[in-house]
């Protein structure tokens, strides 16, 4: 880890531990990439970087080719990260996922990753991929399964939903906003989501 003596003071800062269990959230039209990370307690924002490149607009991505990077619930596991990627470093999305697939949505080889330059990926700069994929990678060795992803199109807040009421992808981002919702209420732990009938289902809290 190159960067774990780097991390080091501000972990400490904010009595958070390496390797502690991780939560990310991206907001497209924020431009931003949050790190949130697990005290034992509750979930903290230990980080943001700025997204320097996604594609398209705001919106979900809905086919293979259309040049739009997604929005939704993604889940990041050990296998998806990729130390040998072609724009520095990289972790998959695991697009698309179940939601994506029962609604008939395609794509491949979606990432966040470094290097600044998107086709239908979230980029960052090397420099700060290379710390969030190191706590990921110390999460992982720590034993997390998996890292939720949730990727919004703007913080859901009910004066956002009502400005964007008139727009395509409302009834999409109405899926989306009780997961918001539950977590910026009680952040000691993640929503659980699920898919039925081609819809975000959220449960509560696992």
């Amino acid at each position: 880890y190159r960067v774990h003596s780097e991390l080091a003071e501000p972990l400490a800062e904010k009595s958070l531990a390496w390797g502690a269990p991780v939560y990310l959230r991206i907001f497209k039209e924020d431009k931003t990439l949050e790190v949130w990370l697990h005290d034992g307690a509750e979930f903290r924002l230990f980080s943001t970087y700025p997204v320097c490149s996604f594609s398209g607009t705001l919106g979900p991505k809905i086919a293979e080719g259309d040049r739009q990077s997604p929005e939704g619930f993604y889940e990041v596991t050990e296998d998806q990260l990729n130390p040998r990627s072609s724009y520095y470093l990289s972790f998959n999305l695991n697009f698309p996922n179940q939601y994506d697939r029962a609604n008939g949505r395609s794509g491949s080889f979606i990432m966040v990753h470094g290097a600044c330059v998107s086709i239908g990926c979230y980029a960052i700069t090397d420099t700060n991929i290379e710390k969030v994929y190191s706590l990921l990678n110390a999460a992982f060795n720590a034993g997390q399964a998996q890292v939720q992803l949730h990727i919004f199109p703007f913080r859901m807040t009910a004066a956002n939903m009502d400005r964007y009421k008139g727009s395509e992808g409302y009834g999409f981002w109405s899926d989306l906003k009780p997961a918001y919702d539950i977590f910026e209420r009680a952040k000691s732990r993640l929503p659980v989501i699920t898919v039925e009938n081609a819809h975000y289902d959220v449960h509560g809290q696992n």
